[in-house]
């Protein structure tokens, strides 16, 4: 699946056609939590590995993210989003986790558009699983591929 969305991505981009990943039947739905003005990463237990940020539009930025809980037992998937405009910006996010050892997906998330408050972090989270192995998370914003994660 996620080969057959980054080709699909890549594609698109190419052509210069815009691609909404939020549509997939297979998503599960994920859930929005506005941070403000405060960094998501800064200040969670959680251990964060992410893609390097990239410009989903002017004045925003986008981030894929593997997360595993301090406790080490769980993981989920994020997408975060930065809104440096002066007014509201929407957008869809998506993203998945796999285990990197077996290559398998452990699930696939969408949120549907949501707006980001001007000068302000949301981040789109994936569902909490229990699981000790090794993953990480692919993930886009406003039909932009984001990269994958690194590795927690």
């Amino acid at each position: 699946m996620r080969i057959m969305k980054l080709i699909a991505g890549t594609t698109a981009a190419f052509l210069g056609l815009s691609l909404t990943m939020a549509g997939t039947a297979s998503a599960a739905a994920g859930t929005w939590v506005p941070y403000g003005n405060d960094n998501p990463i800064i200040g969670s237990p959680a251990t964060w590995k992410c893609a390097g940020s990239r410009t989903v539009a002017t004045n925003v930025i986008a981030q894929v993210c593997a997360i595993r809980s301090k406790s080490g037992g769980s993981v989920q998937g994020a997408v975060i989003v930065r809104n440096n405009r002066s007014g509201l910006f929407s957008t869809t996010a998506e993203m998945d986790l796999q285990d990197v050892n077996s290559g398998s997906e452990l699930g696939l998330w969408s949120c549907a558009s949501s707006g980001i408050a001007a000068n302000s972090w949301s981040v789109c989270f994936g569902k909490t699983i229990a699981w000790g192995q090794t993953v990480n998370s692919a993930g886009w914003a406003k039909g932009v591929y984001l990269g994958i994660s690194g590795n927690v």
